[in-house]
């Protein structure tokens, strides 16, 4: 892929980046120099790879939802006075 100063130029500008001349000249040729390194990927054969999302073998480590009681209401509301229908009684935030 051919990349130009205008390029570097323009990525500079959307970055809010200012690059001197001999800055835009060097990562010119460092951008060349990357993009030919990653065109080598085209020509790999992925036909018999399978589609990968993690390396690792990952699972879900959560635990299986198991009922429980809860606790009592009288319990819950035994130590505080900021009870209100049945819920705790906050200030308003706004």
């Amino acid at each position: 892929m051919a990349v130009t100063i205008k390029d570097v130029e323009k990525t500079a500008f959307l970055a809010r980046i200012d690059l001197s001349e001999e800055e835009k000249n060097k990562f010119t040729e460092e951008i060349k120099i990357i993009l030919d390194h990653v065109e080598n990927f085209v020509d790999l054969n992925t036909e018999n790879i399978p589609p990968t999302i993690n390396i690792l073998p990952l699972y879900n480590v959560m635990r299986d939802d198991i009922t429980r009681p809860s606790l009592d209401k009288n319990a819950v509301f035994q130590n505080t006075s900021h009870e209100e229908d049945g819920m705790f009684k906050v200030p308003k935030i706004l």
